[in-house]
């Protein structure tokens, strides 16, 4: 049975808890995500818009860390409500102090999967196993090369799942248990718990899948450790969300609904007043009073400045909201009967923030700079695995192809794997590259741009 007490664990894989005089476990987690050379790539990865020639615009990894702020308010809000339920108990300390360590963390972590050019690089390793699927790649039909489970995992590419696997793989030549996150953080981003073929967009924890079929073992030890609770209302394996997950998606989703609009403002896609008044009136909505903000305005002139200064008033009442939300349905929220995020009383409440979604997908996620990143990122991912994937099945190998093989890193390199590691693992190394590298590998091959060394 889950509760307050056991859904949390100190252990890491392949380590137990072990003392620190001067951080906590989960302090350690974020310090080990900050330094990884994965967060760091997130630098050169699209949010939304374009990266090149505008610097004003979010990436993955301003994203990251602001998604990790708002994390890191909501995990003590939520906290200092959940340490009276468990007074005395070794998890008390924990949430009057640790929670907020965790969903920052969690935050942190949530994107480092995401492949180049947004939702459009998912989307276009997907296609590219759909798309070739009766395609004769070495001696066979590409399909025939995977079993039932392994070929999900690839036309259903998933960064969340992805995520789960760069933070947990033994890769060539580092440590076996990956970054050794705790149990709890890593239960903490497991935002769809099952597997690839286990899907139903009927349900929330179902949507997507979290963990690749070669992540079954790791992910049923985080199961295990933290107490998850199984879903026996479905086949293969699905697992009801860690009660943690709700804050950290509730962060995301925050900031993505309100940043969005920022940066469009910024370059001009909205007005000033368009983005103004959806702020203030869903800051009215959600706290009744906005008095003291109107007056603040008026002696704001800059147009950025104003539109940050309401942005910054907008998240604070959102996370006040999301933290009311998990408070209210805490009970359902733990026994996994609860199949909703924190952000939707909100939004019922409030019809303007309901109107920034609206505008966001009518004006921002449409408009053309973006399709044509995505466009271009289609067509740059596709090309890179044709040339890796199918250099690595086939059975004779034509010294291009060897060549072509050996500009994969060595940590990626599984030469005594199954075909289903060694391709998942090309599709791990391209997915972890950022915009500005794929999209020069992506010239190289095709001889538009010959890169010169010396």
């Amino acid at each position: 049975m889950l509760d307050w007490v056991n859904c949390i664990s100190e252990a890491r894989p392949g380590k137990p808890a072990s003392g620190d005089l001067h951080r906590t476990h989960f302090q350690r987690d974020y310090d080990r995500l900050i330094f990884s050379s994965a967060f760091r790539r997130l630098q050169n990865k699209t949010q939304v818009f374009p990266l090149p020639g505008n610097t004003f615009v979010h990436n993955r990894l301003t994203h990251s860390l602001e998604v990790a702020s708002v994390g890191r308010s909501l995990g003590a809000i939520t906290g200092e409500m959940l340490a009276p339920l468990v007074a005395g108990s070794r998890a008390e300390n924990f949430y009057k102090y640790d929670l907020s360590a965790v969903v920052a963390a969690a935050c942190l972590a949530h994107d480092v999967g995401n492949p180049p050019f947004g939702h459009s690089g998912e989307k276009a390793i997907s296609a590219y196993f759909i798309e070739n699927e009766d395609k004769i790649v070495g001696d066979r039909k590409l399909r025939d090369w995977f079993q039932e489970k392994e070929w999900a995992d690839l036309v259903n590419f998933e960064g969340n799942a992805n995520a789960f696997h760069l933070l947990t793989y033994g890769y060539q030549g580092k440590a076996d248990t990956g970054m050794q996150l705790t149990f709890t953080t890593l239960a903490s981003i497991l935002k769809y718990p099952c597997e690839a073929s286990s899907v139903d967009k009927s349900s929330r924890h179902t949507k997507k899948y979290g963990f690749f079929h070669a992540d079954r073992d790791r992910f049923l030890e985080v199961a295990a450790q933290t107490h998850m609770l199984p879903d026996e209302s479905r086949e293969g394996i699905v697992f009801k969300r860690h009660p943690f997950v709700y804050l950290v998606e509730a962060a995301d989703d925050i900031c993505y609904r309100i940043i969005d609009m920022e940066d469009a403002h910024r370059i001009g896609i909205l007005t000033t007043a368009e983005v103004a008044d959806a702020f203030l009136n869903t800051i009215r909505e959600l706290t009744g009073d906005v008095k003291k903000i109107q007056q603040t305005l008026k002696s704001i002139t800059d147009k950025n400045e104003k539109i940050a200064y309401l942005r910054a008033k907008c998240i604070s009442a959102l996370i006040q909201a999301a933290a009311e939300s998990f408070s209210q349905n805490k009970e359902a929220i733990l026994s996994g009967s609860w199949d909703n995020t924190l952000l939707e009383d909100a939004v019922i409440s409030s019809p303007s923030l309901a109107a920034i979604d609206r505008l966001s997908i009518d004006r921002i996620y449409d408009h053309h700079s973006v399709i044509e990143v995505e466009i271009a990122g289609y067509r740059v991912m596709s090309e890179i695995l044709a040339t890796f994937v199918e250099a690595e099945l086939a059975p004779k190998k034509s010294a291009l192809q060897k060549k072509t093989l050996l500009l994969i890193p060595e940590q990626f390199r599984v030469p005594a794997g199954s075909t289903y590691e060694r391709v998942l693992n090309i599709v791990d190394f391209i997915a972890g590259m950022t915009d500005g590298y794929a999209t020069e590998m992506y010239r190289n091959f095709m001889g538009i741009e010959i890169k010169r060394h010396g």
